[in-house]
């Protein structure tokens, strides 16, 4: 048998404004039902924390967006990192140092977006916000607040043509925290 490895997976437009509802309880359910082991949920947003055998994050999203559609009649994007390539991440972020947590953000990608598309977007400027794209991740300082801010998943789908997803800095070390258990 194959090494079990943990994942995260962040679900992307769930459980906001009273649409596309999906409880957490249910959630660690479906997740159990496909055969992951060991599912931890942490807020309404759709974070789970789960173990799996060793594969591909992008069969893992295909898995659970098909599961969720077929479950729920709607689509959900997910991605889904490793619990190293998420540490990772966490350790990356140019702007720690810099700026207080509750002003920084982290937009997962499913991809890692072409360069020319990458390229052609950091040329932007939205100060006072701020970005910065690192392989798969796009790491946001926002000092206002973030449903305010141009720097939004829909701007970077769009410009970078993959799937994308946002956690506040806060929730991205949180979930580390309790992969590390």
């Amino acid at each position: 048998m194959s090494k079990r490895v943990k994942y995260i997976s962040v679900l992307r437009g769930i459980n906001v404004g009273g649409k596309r509802k999906i409880l957490m309880a249910d959630l660690k359910e479906l997740y159990s039902e496909l055969g992951f082991e060991n599912c931890i949920s942490y807020i309404q947003s759709g974070n789970v924390i789960f173990e799996y055998q060793n594969v591909s994050n992008s069969i893992l999203e295909a898995k659970l967006e098909d599961a969720i559609l077929e479950k729920y009649g709607f689509e959900v994007p997910v991605i889904v990192r490793t619990r190293n390539e998420w540490e990772q991440s966490a350790l990356s972020n140019p702007y720690t140092d810099s700026y207080e947590n509750k002003c920084l953000y982290l937009t997962f990608l499913s991809e890692i977006p072409k360069i020319e598309l990458s390229e052609a977007i950091s040329e932007l400027s939205f100060e006072p916000d701020r970005f910065q794209i690192i392989d798969k991740d796009v790491f946001i300082y926002c000092p206002g607040p973030y449903h305010k801010t141009k720097l939004s998943n829909q701007f970077f789908e769009s410009n970078l043509k993959v799937k994308a997803t946002t956690r506040n800095w806060n929730t991205v070390l949180k979930l580390l925290e309790l992969s590390t258990e």
